[in-house]
């Protein structure tokens, strides 16, 4: 890739999309932690047979990261799709903790729609509103989810009045207030739109989204579109920028632009192109606008960026993360050997961009406060001594 920006300035008036493609759903999937996001996008996985071992693969199949299977959580968004009734669904797995909220915050504008994932009983949580509030103001359209109806101590009807408050109390517009529910136990696989008539299989949520969630909107004829949402690094290909085709296509071998911040033009060529097939990235030719894909051979491009036409480059409006301001933060050390509440944390804006050097940080704290006999959580413990650096 040509490492010198030109000095040309991009044209940065934005495309208004003309059509939607019908055969395509892009949709991000919202919870606090152990909501069971993972348990029920499992579920989907394996009703749709996106694999032919999938019964071998265990439970939290989206969970790949070691750190994500240890704690049950989502940690990196990623990707997957399924084919139900001839119309491809890809879903984004969002973290459900508020230290990853910068990512998710960048996911919702790579989707059209969102399910918000509610437990029957403990009802909307911090991170649930957090993320909810970014997604109406980018005028998505939810389905609300509500899990674990199972749980004995389930209180639905509460849960729903609460959640409608919570939409009301975030600005939703009419329409979306006028939100679908679907009853899931994600655990058993099972959905049902009637809270009186059990589940059977997960289709009832998967039938919600077709009929609700709007198919991506998109300029056909127009020149090429990408906005750069996430950075994944394949151990052959090396840095692949992922984001939704907003307009135009994009083939292997061809020649684009990407638009950097202030507006610097990188010249460079597609080497290798993905798009999501089930749990896998699989190699294609070339992809439509409405489709989620992940593009190889741009050693420049960076979260924010726009991957266009070379000849007409057009730049998408620009997604930045706040100033990551996280620290690692233990008591003082006066209070080190007295009885105290107190675990190794983050403290910072939920928008934070978390950087490798702050996940290790975090992993450093946290090995050793586990090392020492405590769990993450931990309230009151004697201090210990502070191991020196």
């Amino acid at each position: 890739m040509d490492q010198t920006a030109t000095t040309e300035s991009p044209v940065i008036t934005q495309l208004e999309p003309k059509e939607r493609r019908s055969d395509i759903r892009n949709i991000a999937i919202i919870a606090h932690v152990d909501h069971g996001k993972t348990t029920l996008v499992d579920a989907v996985l394996r009703q749709t047979h996106v694999h032919r071992k999938i019964d071998d693969m265990g439970e939290r199949i989206m969970d790949s990261m070691d750190q994500e299977r240890e704690r049950g959580i989502t940690i990196r968004a990623k990707n997957a799709s399924v084919i139900y009734k001839g119309v491809k669904i890809n879903i984004v797995d969002t973290p459900g903790h508020a230290d990853f909220g910068g990512e998710v915050e960048r996911t919702l504008r790579m989707v059209d729609g969102v399910l918000i994932l509610i437990d029957a009983k403990e009802g909307p949580m911090p991170q649930t509103t957090f993320v909810l509030r970014k997604a109406l103001a980018l005028g998505h359209k939810a389905i609300v989810v509500i899990n674990k109806i199972d749980r004995p101590d389930a209180v639905i009807d509460d849960v729903v009045n609460r959640t409608f408050d919570l939409f009301v109390h975030l600005g939703a517009t009419d329409e979306q207030l006028d939100f679908p529910i679907v009853y899931t136990a994600a655990i058993k696989g099972t959905a049902t739109l009637d809270i009186n008539k059990p589940g059977t299989d997960i289709t009832p949520l998967l039938d919600t989204v077709l009929e609700k969630i709007p198919a991506p909107a998109i300029n056909t004829d127009a020149p090429l579109q990408i906005l750069v949402l996430s950075l994944i690094q394949d151990l052959y290909k090396g840095k692949m920028g992922v984001g939704k085709i907003q307009s135009g296509s994009i083939a292997r071998r061809q020649n684009v632009v990407v638009i950097g911040k202030d507006g610097a033009q990188f010249a460079g060529k597609v080497s290798d192109l993905a798009v999501y097939s089930g749990l896998e990235r699989t190699d294609t030719e070339q992809a439509q606008a409405g489709e989620i894909v992940a593009v190889a051979g741009l050693d420049e491009v960076s979260i924010g960026d726009t991957i266009a036409d070379a000849e007409h480059p057009v730049a998408l409006t620009r997604v930045t993360g706040a100033k990551c301001t996280w620290n690692t933060t233990f008591p003082p050390v006066a209070s080190w050997g007295s009885k105290i509440s107190w675990s190794p944390r983050l403290a910072g804006p939920l928008s934070c961009t978390m950087s490798s050097s702050h996940m290790n940080r975090r992993r450093s704290a946290t090995s050793w406060w586990q090392h020492m006999g405590h769990s993450w959580h931990t309230k009151t413990a004697s201090a210990p001594a502070m191991p020196s650096s």
